[in-house]
């Protein structure tokens, strides 16, 4: 019977404990776009926003692998 690998198990947590509040504010950056339409920072904060975004999810879902992986290998 194999065990859990406990280093992988800790690295996945901790991952996924960078990720929640990575989640709120990335939210709050792409809210914050779009209520400033008139103003310049819309057309920099957007994509900024978009590209945070987009490595939090890359993160939450490496976050999972790494925890099924320490769990079932």
């Amino acid at each position: 019977m194999k065990h859990t690998n406990k280093k992988l198990l800790v690295k996945g947590i901790k991952r996924l404990a960078i990720c929640i509040p990575l989640l709120v504010l990335t939210t709050y950056v792409i809210t914050f776009s779009f209520l400033n339409k008139e103003t310049i920072p819309l057309y920099i904060i957007l994509p900024l926003g978009i590209l945070l975004m987009a490595g939090t999810i890359y993160l939450l879902f490496s976050g999972i692998k790494i925890i099924l992986s320490s769990l079932f290998d």
